[in-house]
């Protein structure tokens, strides 16, 4: 064998298990689509959108990536350090009835108990302390709570970011100066096109950062394309280069963690079932159960042309607009203006096609408000985006067949869940834009793709390998083991096997962290 594990991608599931698995005296390699990131990249990204966008059809090898379904529109990272290195950074534990719903209750695992040491060091990890400073948008938040009944859960978030003294750079102060020199946050509000000035706490700082140094080896620029069980056991795994579409000679490893983001853990798998048939024991139940937060996005662009809003973290405070709704305000960096002519009207109604009559009606009836957003100078400065996210179950189900986008080839689809699909209307989070725009002096937006389209838009897509049973309720089982294919195992966010209501990086990364204390150390 090439190596005892293989991992397949670099994000918070991935890199957890990079760490792991390598003190504990494994011979571990890590496969990863995309490329390293460096901080001038991330600069020159801020500025221009093909130096932004992972798009390889079109040749663009960025690290922010925008993927569409009939059904949901869902925003990614990719490179070393997976979805690290878009985040907002925002460290949040779920409430207590995540533990007790979905696919995971009822298997005899006290969930909450167990999870507690590992959130505890998923924390520790990543850095997370409460965030230090608040500015105008945050105290239109806390007004925009007040005025929803709701202040008296507004507060400040915790946040996975080195602070120290601004802009100063200091030994490693995470880790007892066997991480990488860290600097000071400048509140610059870039986090979602990625840090350029190493304060925020991304895996290739942390976990990614350590596991090299015990010998880990990290390879950019392989995206995992099939997988083949061998004679005897383990697994054959090839990889292609995703921008010149170079073939790797195939590597063999005794097990394989699979931790590739939901849209690529799932695309593996199902096509190493149906088309290559060589994983055909993966059970019936995959991508069966994918789920958001049940979220909405709105927007609210001030009206005041010298307003500037983009100083502090991206995500700053939140509050609770009811027992199940999670609010968050976010910073755009000046690289997400293109996101400016995705917004329009705010526009209520719960049927989707009423909805969008009403918000073409709006465009012309008010053709000036409509496109307020549109024709706003320094959009970035005089926006503030609000995350609504809500602690009830959804549900889509994604396949596996040939699309017309993907040229006449296979790919993912969604389907609804009759009953359960992922929202594209929140009537609260529309109360809220109202609220924030009339404490702000702003102009209400919603998304198009929303509000025209039906299309639920969101960063938190989880699920389709869910935790079961056995294969006929669960795809893996409670050590993140894939019936019926020993030695392979998932680790990320598909394994999320309920509502989380709030953003999920923690969560993930606790979740690894309990999977790889149940494998032994290397004898």
């Amino acid at each position: 064998m090439d190596y005892d594990y293989l991992i397949i991608g670099s994000g918070f599931g991935g890199s957890v298990a990079a760490l792991r698995l390598a003190e504990k005296g494994y011979r571990v390699a890590v496969l990863e689509q995309g490329r390293r990131v460096a901080s001038e990249e991330m600069e020159a990204a801020n500025r221009s959108l093909p130096r932004l966008f992972w798009a390889p059809a079109v040749g663009l090898g960025g690290f922010f990536s925008q993927t569409f379904f009939r059904h949901i529109g869902i925003v990614s990272g990719v490179g070393v350090g997976g979805g690290s290195l878009v985040y907002a950074a925002v460290l949040l534990e779920p409430k207590a009835a995540f533990f007790q719903e979905g696919s995971w209750a009822g298997l005899g695992v006290n969930w909450e108990a167990e999870l507690k040491p590992h959130y505890a060091t998923a924390a520790r990890m990543l850095g997370r302390v409460t965030n230090p400073q608040l500015g105008p948008m945050d105290d239109y938040l806390r007004q925009t709570a007040e005025a929803m009944t709701a202040g008296d859960t507004f507060g400040r978030v915790p946040l996975g970011i080195y602070f120290g003294r601004r802009e100063a750079t200091v030994p490693d102060p995470f880790f007892d100066g066997a991480g990488p020199a860290r600097t000071g946050c400048r509140f610059c509000g870039q986090c979602l096109t990625g840090c350029p000035h190493n304060a925020k706490n991304s895996l290739d700082l942390n976990y990614l950062y350590l596991a090299e140094k015990l010998g880990a080896a990290i390879l950019p620029l392989h995206r995992a394309a099939l997988i083949r069980p061998l004679d005897g056991g383990g697994y054959q795994v090839t990889a292609v280069n995703p921008l010149t579409r170079q073939k790797y000679a195939a590597l063999t490893a005794r097990n394989v963690v699979l931790a590739a983001g939901v849209l690529g853990t799932l695309g593996l798998l199902f096509h190493s079932r149906d088309v290559a048939q060589t994983l055909p024991a993966i059970s019936p139940q995959l991508g069966r159960i994918v789920r958001t937060n049940s979220e909405a996005i709105v927007g609210i662009v001030g009206r005041d042309r010298s307003l500037d809003l983009s100083e502090g973290t991206t995500i700053s405070s939140d509050f609770y607009a009811d027992a199940h709704t999670h609010i968050t305000q976010n910073r755009f960096p000046a690289g997400y203006t293109f996101m400016k002519w995705q917004s329009g009207p705010l526009v209520d109604d719960p049927r989707p096609l009423r909805r969008a009559l009403k918000t073409l009606a709006a465009f012309i009836a008010h053709p000036l408000r409509s496109t307020f957003s549109w024709r706003a100078r320094h959009w970035h400065k005089r926006v503030s985006v609000l995350t609504v996210m809500q602690h009830l179950d959804n549900q889509l189900t994604f396949r596996f067949g040939r699309s017309i986008l993907a040229l006449g080839g296979r790919r993912l689809r969604s389907t609804p869940v009759p009953g359960k699909g992922a929202p594209a209307y929140l009537p609260v989070a529309n109360d809220a834009a109202r609220a924030f725009a009339k404490v702000a002096d702003g102009e209400p937006l919603n998304v198009l793709l929303e509000s025209l389209a039906n299309l639920s838009f969101t960063a938190h897509i989880l699920g389709g390998c869910h935790i079961g049973r056995s294969a006929e309720d669960g795809v893996i089982d409670a050590d993140h083991q894939v019936f019926g294919c020993p030695g392979l195992y998932v680790v990320d966010g598909a394994a999320i096997s309920a509502n989380v209501g709030v953003n999920p990086s923690l969560t993930i990364t606790a979740l690894a962290e309990r999977a790889m204390s149940r494998i032994p150390p290397k004898t």
